[in-house]
């Protein structure tokens, strides 16, 4: 299999993180989440819209490291804004791989609630979004130009097969 850069993008609870995972074992590739970064940069009080951005930017480190080893990446993160999208255009140009961008949808709302409804842990977690706060995401969140797979996950097909096939 040829190395490729895969970044993930779509509102919390629409299944990305269950999709990139499937994907980093189907292509024996690292998975690299954003969200842990933002939780330790919030444990030192690290939030806000700039800790965000550095947390795409240590992310897009990390991908530099692995993309330098021969390994292709999967980039687990929201992605909401172009800047943030424009990240991963950069570092598939530096390393000389292809970028592969999955937008994740899940096109059932009530469907889509419950799901972020589900991950709401029983503190309160600042990093958790509320169902409320994923509608103010989505409100904000930057259309997605350019090449990309569309996924809708209330669709009742595993999209698996077709998002292997993408990144061939």
């Amino acid at each position: 299999m040829s190395q490729v850069l895969v970044a993930f993008a779509g509102l919390p609870g629409v299944g990305k993180s269950t999709l990139a995972a499937r994907v980093g074992v189907a292509r024996s590739a690292p998975v690299l989440p954003v969200d842990p970064i933002e939780r330790a940069m919030a444990r030192f009080g690290l939030v806000g819209d700039v800790p965000g951005m550095a947390a795409y930017g240590a992310l897009a480190g990390l991908a530099e490291v692995q993309l330098g080893l021969g390994l292709s990446v999967v980039i687990d993160a929201v992605n909401p804004v172009a800047s943030a999208r424009g990240l991963w255009h950069d570092l598939a140009e530096r390393a000389g791989v292809p970028l592969r961008v999955i937008e994740v949808h899940c096109g059932d709302e009530a469907e889509h609630r419950r799901r972020v409804e589900a991950r709401l842990p029983a503190e309160p977690d600042p990093l958790t979004p509320t169902w409320d706060q994923t509608l103010l995401r989505r409100a904000e969140f930057e259309p997605v130009i350019g090449p990309r797979l569309v996924v809708d996950t209330s669709v009742d097909i595993d999209p698996l097969p077709a998002i292997l096939t993408y990144l061939t």
